[in-house]
């Protein structure tokens, strides 16, 4: 067989960590095997460990990825995209920490996901301090963390509600809520 250019095994790494974000997202960190991100990936499963040490590995840098994803823009576009039925019925493209919460609560302590996890929570948190109306800096931090603690738990209560209704007023409160 032949050998992969450099830049084509780049690439072919770069689509398996997309790939990877998705799914994880879609399906937790659990639901998916590394065969099936390779095959969605339009790879084969024998290259994987010639490019990630472990799954662990690429769960990590696909979270780094999936946090990577454009989130600027106004306090209200940006809450309004997040507390959105769109987002909740979108979980593979929606925001990871409401998509993996749960199941990165349950990933070692220490381990590289649950580290990514925390930095995206910081990294959340200061993008809605920043966007923040000027108020004191631990007043903006607190307010930012409720903000992201109402809006990630509502899209996560949302997303698993067998009744529509009943997601679609868990959005609304949250809206009310962050709004006030």
């Amino acid at each position: 067989m032949p050998r992969v250019s450099q830049e084509q095994a780049k690439l072919n790494r770069q689509r398996v960590v997309e790939v990877a974000a998705s799914l994880f997202r879609e399906r937790g960190l659990h639901g998916v095997g590394v065969a099936d991100i390779m095959a969605s990936a339009g790879l084969t499963h024998g290259g994987f460990y010639g490019q990630f040490a472990n799954k662990e590995a690429l769960a990590a840098e696909a979270f780094d990825t999936a946090l990577s994803e454009d989130r600027r823009g106004s306090l209200d576009s940006l809450l309004a995209n997040y507390l959105s039925l769109a987002h909740v019925k979108s979980p593979g493209i929606g925001c990871p920490l409401a998509a993996l919460a749960n199941d990165v609560a349950r990933e070692p302590r220490g381990g590289p996901v649950r580290s990514r996890f925390t930095h995206g929570v910081e990294r959340m948190a200061s993008i809605l301090a920043g966007l923040t109306p000027r108020v004191a800096k631990e007043r903006r931090r607190q307010r930012s963390l409720a903000t992201l603690s109402t809006i990630v738990g509502a899209v996560v209560l949302a997303r698993a509600v067998d009744d529509e209704a009943l997601a679609s007023e868990l959005i609304q409160a949250a809206q009310a809520s962050v709004s006030a």
